[in-house]
């Protein structure tokens, strides 16, 4: 098997066990199923041409998620007008009664689309994926010091917009009120 080969062989490889979980990342950094594809499909292409020279990263789902952030957050840059238009009309297609499943992630979906792209990566990255922060920081190339502000913020902003109280040890009981 000649190189190129054993590398597109690689390549195929990591796409077929990054797909899903950054597809996943996409969306919820950007909070739009159509706009993750993209995104994913962007990311993966531009991996696909320096794959010969990066094909022996580290950590190569990480390099993925670095790249599909700034690509995100490049995209949230760009004039208006050059923008992709997406609609919220979908084809109609009939679904059962599952809504009383879908409330809690829509209330989410909603507050998170309040958090800047960088925020959504942190959080999404820090929280859902579950990685430390220095591992954050080098995906999206800030310093730790700013994972910390960016979650300290975005997760202030996601209390408020779910309207999540954190209590500071028990209750006061009514008896001791009297």
């Amino acid at each position: 098997m000649g190189m190129r080969a054993e590398l597109d062989e690689s390549f195929a490889a990591l796409a077929a066990a990054e797909l899903a979980g950054l597809r996943r990342f996409g969306y919820a950094v950007c909070g739009d199923w159509a706009r993750a594809d993209d995104l994913v499909q962007a990311t993966f292409e531009r991996m696909y041409r320096k794959w010969p020279r990066i094909h022996d990263v580290s950590n190569p789902g990480a390099y993925a998620r670095t790249v599909l952030s700034r690509l995100a957050i490049s995209e949230t840059r760009r004039s208006w007008w050059r923008r992709e238009r997406v609609t919220d009309d979908l084809p109609d297609e009939p679904v059962g009664d599952r809504a009383h499943e879908a409330v809690d992630r829509v209330d989410l979906a909603h507050a998170l689309s309040g958090l800047t792209v960088k925020q959504r990566a942190v959080v999404v990255l820090r929280f859902v994926e579950d990685r430390p922060v220095a591992e954050v920081a080098e995906i999206l190339g800030i310093a730790p010091g700013t994972v910390k502000r960016q979650c300290h913020d975005a997760t202030a902003h996601l209390r408020r917009q779910l309207d999540v109280h954190e209590t500071v040890g028990p209750e006061p009981s009514h008896a001791e009120e009297s």
